[in-house]
C-alpha cells in the first residue's frame, strides 16, 4: 500500500511539474493533483486495457502510433471527471500526457523507485 501511495505521490508531482511547463493544462492545487493522479492510476488500469483490446487492429496499422490517441483520450477523460484540472485541447492533452511519462519517469530514477527490492 506505501509503493502505490508513494507512485501516486509521485505521479501528482509530476502532474504539477508538467502543467506549470504548459500553458494549455491548469492544475488549481495539489489536492487537485493527487486526485487527478488517483484517477488517471484508476483509467490506466481498467479503461486503457479494454481500449487497446478493441483497437488493435488500429493499432498494428498506424504501428503503435494510436496508442497516442489513447493516452489523449484518457487525459480528456481526466479533465471531465477531476475538478479543478483542466486540458485545454488536444495537443495539450498529448503534450501533457509525454511530458507527465518523462517527468514521472525522471522522478521515480532520482528517487530510486524503479529499482527492484532485493530479497
Amino acid at each position: 500500500m506505501g509503493k502505490f501511495i508513494g507512485k501516486l505521490l509521485v505521479t501528482a508531482c509530476a502532474a504539477i511539474i508538467a502543467a506549470y511547463l504548459l500553458p494549455g493544462v491548469t492544475i488549481v492545487d495539489s489536492v487537485t493533483a493527487i486526485l487527478l493522479a488517483l484517477v488517471l492510476a484508476l483509467l490506466n488500469s481498467f479503461v486503457k486495457p479494454i481500449l487497446i483490446i478493441l483497437t488493435i487492429p488500429l493499432t498494428i496499422i498506424t504501428l503503435g502510433l494510436f496508442l497516442l490517441v489513447i493516452n489523449i483520450l484518457i487525459i480528456k477523460w481526466a479533465s471531465d471527471i477531476v475538478p479543478g484540472f483542466k486540458v485545454d485541447g488536444w495537443w495539450d492533452a498529448l503534450l501533457f500526457s509525454i511530458l507527465l511519462s518523462l517527468t514521472t519517469a525522471l522522478i521515480e530514477s532520482l528517487l530510486g523507485t524503479n529499482k527492484k527490492e532485493e530479497k
